[in-house]
């Protein structure tokens, strides 16, 4: 992708910069409204963005095969992963598992969309799409949280290109 600007350092290089800022890891879900199939990714990317209006984003590769489904939905769901949930993060980050879906708790929410259940979680927001911003080779979803809960379960954390299991929290008991 062209730039107007200069810059002095590798894509390595700034891939590992970036990697020092430990961020939660989630799994955004929606439906598939060709198949009426349940869909999911994991992401590392998500973060508030205003409180009134309830807003947050997370991003979304321009070369997903998820990219023109989410898009186009009216709602997704994004959950905050729970320290524990390691295997449920790698197992809807790879294209190699068929239904993403199997063997874990979930329910449709009022919406329509997939609702995994709050044991894998440390927080839920349901999300309306509300805007979209492309932006290198992302594309910023812009969420407008229509409901949200939240457990005392600690929050997976990526640090450094890893799950770091290092977290603590004066909430967990």
């Amino acid at each position: 992708m062209s730039n107007k600007h200069q810059t002095n350092f590798t894509e390595k290089d700034f891939r590992q910069a970036l990697g020092r800022f430990a961020t939660g890891v989630a799994i955004v879900t929606a439906t598939d409204l060709t198949t009426g199939k349940p869909v999911g990714l994991t992401v590392s990317s998500f973060n508030s963005v205003s409180l009134d209006p309830p807003l947050v984003l997370w991003c979304l590769r321009l070369a997903s095969q998820n990219l023109d489904l989410f898009k186009n939905t009216s709602h997704y769901n994004i959950h905050i992963l729970a320290n524990d949930q390691i295997d449920l993060a790698m197992q809807f980050s790879t294209a190699k598992v068929p239904d993403r879906f199997e063997g874990i708790d979930w329910e449709l929410n009022k919406a329509g969309t997939p609702l995994l259940s709050t044991k894998y979680c440390s927080a839920i927001f349901e999300c309306a799409n509300e805007q979209q911003h492309p932006a290198g080779d992302h594309l910023i979803m812009v969420g407008y949280v229509e409901n949200c809960q939240h457990t005392n379960k600690l929050p997976l954390v990526f640090h450094a290109g890893t799950f770091d299991l290092t977290p603590t929290s004066r909430f967990a008991k």
